[in-house]
């Protein structure tokens, strides 16, 4: 993992409501703790691979608490002026939004359906792993809020059920 890439991961967990994340990959684990408002920690141990094995960038990663400054309120994700009327289902994780199971497929859901509680809406990628969206609500599907194939956060507002 480059250093650019552990300081997005930073970034990423500072504007989001994250208070963990943790990350391991081919040996290498980071561990990133916002312990308050202003401050992230990064841990990054040692990868438990053989030296051998290539891994970029691992001790470059900081190990001390880095200042991160605190985001206006009105920069957080799904602020009131843009969050939309209805109840509002949100990504449990950060990954890739996808609104069918498959390219060829139709989408679970469109603008104008009716939803139950417990219905599959989407899917969001994390890690190669396919995690299914149900809907906390029963209702009519009002707006979808990303488009198929885009990058969503934790608590970013994907659907308006009304």
């Amino acid at each position: 993992m480059k250093v650019e890439q552990v300081l997005e991961l930073v970034k990423a967990v500072s504007d989001s409501e994250l208070t963990e994340f943790k990350y391991e990959d081919d040996g290498v684990k980071l561990t990133l703790k916002k312990t308050s408002d202003k401050i992230v920690q990064v841990q990054a141990p040692a990868p438990t691979v053989p030296a051998a094995a290539p891994v970029a960038a691992q001790g470059t990663a900081p190990t001390a608490p880095v200042p991160v400054p605190a985001a206006p309120a009105n920069e957080a994700v799904g602020t009131a002026e843009a969050a939309p009327a209805g109840n509002i289902v949100k990504s449990p994780l950060v990954g890739t939004f996808y609104a069918a199971p498959a390219e060829d497929a139709e989408p679970y859901v469109k603008v104008g359906d009716s939803v139950k509680e417990g219905q599959v809406l989407a899917i969001v990628e994390a890690m190669k792993l396919m995690n299914e969206i149900e809907s906390d609500f029963t209702g009519t599907v009002k707006e979808i809020l990303v488009q198929n194939g885009q990058g969503v956060e934790f608590g970013q507002p994907l659907f308006v059920i009304g």
